[in-house]
C-alpha cells in the first residue's frame, strides 16, 4: 500500500457521475503505405501480448469497508484486454463518426476498483487512417505527464518496428550522478520550503501589493457570468482539429509575442464569436485560467500532479484582434512576473487560492449565485517538435482532452505535434450547443489576427 498524495486524492474525492476526473488523448494514426488491411489487427494483438504492466497503471484506490481515497491497491494481475479494447466506425466512417464515440468514451467513468485508464484503438475511417483513444485518472497524472508517456511509447524513426506502449515502459534509468542529483534536489526543495514558510508573511506582503494596488496579479471571482459557468451533466462532446505551427509563429513573430498568446488570443476571439452567435457576450473580457507546468526534466516518470496556475484576462470586449492580442500578451507578462518571483511551494499557494474557488462549486446553489474564479480553462501542454510514428505509422493528429467541472462547462487544451498545433475542446453536451462550430471560429480567428499583424 502506498498513501495517495493530498493533490491526487481532491481528483479521486471531487469525481462524480457529472463530473468525471480522467484526462485523455485522441490520437490519428496513418499507416505505413506498405501495410495491408491486417495491420491494425495485428498492431492490436501485439499490443496485448506486451503484458509487464508497470505499477502505475496496477493502481487504484484501496477500500477499507465504507473508507477510501487514502491509500492506493495495486493489482497484480491485469486484464489488458478490459483496458486496453478494439472498437470500428460506423459507415462511412468519416471523423464525425470518430468525434461522437470519443465523445462517449470521454464522458463514462473509469471503474475505482480497476486500475484507472483505458485504450480504445478505432478502425473504420474511411480514408484508412486508425485512431487511438486513451484516458487515464487525473489522480495518476496531470496532462503534462500523461503527454511524455504517450510520446515515450512512439519514435522518429518510421523503420523503427519495436512495439511500445504506454503501460509496460520501464522508468528510465538514471545514474548514480542523477539519483545524487535528485537526491540534492530534494534537500533542496526541503530548504526551499523552510525558506518559504520563514518568508511567507513578506511574500504575502508581496502578493498583495502586486494583486491590489498594482494590480498586477489578476485575482479570481472578478471574471463575468457568461453559459459557461453553470452546473453541468455528465454527458460530453469533444471537437479537434490541427493548424499549421508555421501560421502561429509568423503572427508570434510579426506581433513580438509568445506562441501561447496567440494560441490565447485565437481562443479569446473564437469564444468571443461564439457568444455572439449565442446572444450571450457579456460586457467585460472573460478571464482563463492557464495551468503552468511547474516540472523539472525527468520530474514526469512518477506519474502524480505538479501544476500551478495564473489568470488570463482574454480581452473578450475588445472588437479588435490585435488589440486583444496585446492586452493578452500583457496579461500574462504581468501575472507570470508575480508568479516566477515565488518558489515552488508558494507557487503551488498561490494557485491554490487562484483555483480554489472550483471546490465552491460543490455547494448547493453556489454556482447559480456567486460570480466564477475564472471563465474558462485554457491549457498548453508541450508535445513533440519531430514527426512520431509507431511501427511506421505515423501520428498526424494528437488531441488532448480535459475536464468539464460545475461552472466551467468548456475546456480548451492544445499540444504541439511536429508542424502542427493540435486543438481538443471538451464541452458538456447539455451546457455548451453546437461545440464544433467552435473550430470555425478558431479559423476565422487566426485569419483575423494574421491580417491584424500584417501576415
Amino acid at each position: 500500500m502506498k498513501l495517495i498524495a493530498p493533490t491526487d486524492s481532491m481528483f479521486l474525492l471531487g469525481e462524480s457521475r457529472e463530473h468525471p476526473m480522467h484526462v485523455g488523448a485522441l490520437q490519428l494514426f496513418r499507416p505505413p503505405e506498405n501495410a495491408d488491411e491486417n495491420f491494425v489487427t495485428e498492431a492490436y494483438e501485439a499490443m496485448l501480448r506486451c503484458t509487464d504492466v508497470q505499477p502505475m497503471f496496477r493502481k487504484h484506490p484501496a477500500f477499507f469497508s465504507a473508507v477510501t481515497n487514502l491509500a492506493w491497491a495495486f493489482d497484480k494481475n491485469v486484464e489488458l484486454d478490459y483496458h486496453f479494447r478494439r472498437s470500428a466506425l460506423p459507415r462511412p466512417g468519416r471523423v464525425r463518426e470518430l468525434l461522437e464515440l470519443a465523445s462517449r468514451l470521454h464522458g463514462s467513468l473509469l471503474d475505482r476498483h480497476r486500475p484507472l485508464w483505458e485504450a480504445h484503438l478505432v478502425e473504420g475511417l474511411n480514408d484508412g487512417r486508425y485512431a487511438v483513444y486513451v484516458k487515464f485518472h487525473h489522480s495518476l497524472q496531470d496532462g503534462v505527464s500523461a503527454q511524455k508517456l504517450m510520446q515515450r511509447a512512439l519514435t522518429s524513426d518510421p523503420d523503427d518496428d519495436e512495439i511500445r506502449v504506454p503501460w509496460a515502459l520501464k522508468p528510465r534509468q538514471r545514474s548514480s550522478s542523477s539519483s545524487s542529483s535528485r537526491r540534492s534536489s530534494r534537500l533542496q526543495l526541503l530548504t526551499q520550503a523552510v525558506g518559504s514558510a520563514a518568508a511567507l508573511a513578506p511574500s504575502t506582503l508581496s502578493l498583495a501589493r502586486a494583486g491590489l494596488l498594482e494590480q498586477q496579479l489578476t485575482l479570481p471571482f472578478r471574471a463575468p457570468k457568461t453559459m459557461f459557468n453553470v452546473r453541468i451533466g455528465g454527458a460530453r462532446r469533444i471537437a479537434a482539429q490541427s493548424w499549421s505551427l508555421e501560421r502561429i509563429k509568423a503572427v508570434k513573430n510579426a506581433a513580438q509575442v509568445t506562441v501561447n498568446d496567440v494560441v490565447l488570443a485565437m481562443s479569446a476571439g473564437a469564444l468571443r464569436a461564439y457568444l455572439m452567435d449565442q446572444h450571450a457576450l457579456p460586457d467585460t473580457p472573460l478571464i482563463a485560467m492557464v495551468p503552468v507546468s511547474l516540472r523539472k526534466e525527468g520530474d514526469t516518470e512518477g506519474g502524480g500532479n505538479m501544476v500551478g496556475t495564473v489568470l488570463c484576462n482574454l480581452n473578450t470586449h475588445a472588437a479588435d484582434p490585435a488589440d486583444r492580442l496585446h492586452g493578452i500578451s500583457q496579461s500574462m507578462r504581468d501575472n507570470k512576473q508575480v508568479f516566477t518571483q515565488l518558489p515552488r511551494v508558494q507557487q503551488l499557494a498561490l494557485s491554490v487560492f487562484l483555483t480554489g474557488g472550483l471546490v465552491f462549486g460543490l455547494i448547493p446553489g453556489f454556482v447559480a449565485t456567486a460570480p466564477p474564479p475564472f471563465n474558462i480553462v485554457i491549457s498548453n501542454v508541450p508535445g513533440a517538435a519531430d514527426p512520431l510514428y509507431w511501427r511506421g505509422a505515423q501520428l498526424v493528429g494528437n488531441y488532448p482532452l480535459s475536464i468539464a467541472l460545475d461552472g466551467q462547462a468548456m475546456n480548451v487544451t492544445v499540444t504541439n505535434n511536429a508542424d502542427n498545433l493540435d486543438f481538443g475542446l471538451v464541452g458538456c453536451r447539455r451546457s455548451v450547443p453546437h461545440l464544433q462550430r467552435m473550430l470555425g471560429h478558431l479559423e476565422t480567428s487566426l485569419k483575423e489576427l494574421e491580417r491584424a499583424v500584417g501576415v
